[in-house]
């Protein structure tokens, strides 16, 4: 990611570099699996709905799947075609939806791999909120909801960081 230049991308809260660093870090603290906790080091190679500056393009996929293994590159793919308009109001549910923003795509993807997009969506969006008191208080409630409906597939550990990082708005928006 340093090579691509995300240590001099400006992202919330310092560089892309070290927002990729903590988002792994995170996952870490969570106990998350080496694979899951690479892809968190590198869930912005090929842009995101939310942030579409990407470091790679898709064309190169296989480049990054030989650095941080087919895995770890599988769930960086899932987490950056998410269309999240369509994806994120029935994602939770077995079966729900998921709109692949690259392709158009719709598909029904496996349990692990929405528990992986919910894990890595859960520690991209804490660490803005963490560091930032106006991000999270204008996205705040609006998380805390979403997180709330990805409850199911997050690990306990994330979960309770979800609410100590955005307790708050579940407060500010009663």
């Amino acid at each position: 990611m340093r090579d691509l230049g995300a240590g001099q991308q400006s992202h919330p809260g310092g560089t892309l570099l070290a927002h990729l660093d903590r988002v792994r870090a995170r996952l870490a603290g969570w106990g998350a699996r080496p694979a899951l906790q690479l892809a968190g080091l590198t869930h912005a190679a090929y842009g995101t709905d939310g942030f579409p500056a990407a470091l790679l393009s898709l064309d190169r996929r296989a480049e990054l799947a030989a650095v941080i293994g087919p895995e770890a590159e599988e769930i960086v793919y899932f987490y950056a075609s998410c269309d999240r308009r369509a994806s994120y109001p029935d994602f939770a549910t077995p079966g729900g939806y998921f709109r692949d923003r690259f392709t158009g795509h719709a598909l029904t993807p496996p349990t692990h791999l929405r528990q992986d997009f919910a894990e890595l969506t859960a520690a991209n969006e804490l660490d803005l909120a963490y560091r930032n008191r106006d991000f999270r208080t204008q996205w705040g409630p609006e998380l805390l909801a979403l997180f709330t409906r990805f409850q199911p597939l997050l690990s306990e550990a994330a979960w309770r960081d979800c609410l100590a990082v955005l307790g708050s708005a579940r407060r500010q928006g009663s």
